[in-house]
């Protein structure tokens, strides 16, 4: 897919991953909208950063988890845009809970309804209106091991790479879909002490930036012969 001047919704985008996405895409000449829960003032800087390199880019807040806000964000981008063309779920949050018996109903259904059930909407509310682009999802080394930040954000990007490989069987040749499983990346979610020890477990002495991970993603819009597939970046935490 040649990316120029295509319409691409990235969800979580204020900050983080989800900025480094948006900038990247822009760079490539994409048209962005930034999705943001909370944060407004960082995702107008996210929407700056992205209108600097010439193209249209305008911020949306929705919590991806309710239905009908998502229907209006998708609806505010037609209006806009007249099509969407990119889907980016980056959308997501950790709990506070890492011990399995202290996550309570209400950490489990905040956290899986998020990364996993807001995942699930903002595609389906888009599929109404994409008939031929590409999803890429944003999963973690947590979906295939385990992780270390409790058993639901775990359970939700495993659950997010089974809606991938189910999604690309489904929706192929005309929509491709596929995920990126980063291992830690260096964003304000992990301080410097943390940083320090999960370098030590990386392969390539370091953890990954946030523009490792968009770069990923670009690599995956851009070809157009792979779906169902998960591109791990991980500095080799994880070899299967």
């Amino acid at each position: 897919m040649n990316l120029k001047g295509k319409v691409a919704l990235v969800t979580g985008a204020s900050r983080g991953i989800g900025r480094a996405i948006a900038v990247a895409l822009a760079k490539k000449g994409c048209h962005v909208v930034i999705n943001y829960a909370r944060d407004k003032e960082n995702a107008k800087k996210t929407e700056e950063m992205c209108r600097a390199h010439g193209v249209e880019s305008i911020i949306i807040k929705a919590d991806v988890s309710k239905r009908e806000e998502v229907k209006k964000m998708v609806e505010k981008v037609i209006h806009k845009f007249g099509r969407i063309d990119i889907l980016v779920n980056n959308a997501g949050i950790l709990g506070k809970s890492i011990d399995p018996m202290k996550i309570s109903d209400e950490e489990w259904d905040r956290v899986l309804g998020v990364n996993l059930k807001g995942a699930f909407i903002v595609t389906q509310e888009v599929l109404k209106y994409m008939k031929k682009g590409k999803i890429v999802n944003i999963a973690s080394i947590a979906g295939k091991d385990g992780g270390t930040v409790g058993a639901h954000y775990a359970a939700s990007k495993g659950g997010l790479i089974a809606l991938t490989f189910n999604l690309a069987r489904h929706l192929a040749p005309n929509i491709l879909v596929n995920a990126v499983a980063p291992g830690p990346v260096a964003t304000d979610m992990i301080n410097e002490e943390m940083r320090e020890k999960l370098r030590k477990l990386s392969l390539t002495g370091e953890i990954a930036k946030p523009e490792d991970i968009a770069h990923a993603v670009i690599f995956l819009l851009e070809n157009d012969h792979i779906t169902g597939e998960v591109i791990d970046v991980n500095g080799g935490r994880l070899m299967d």
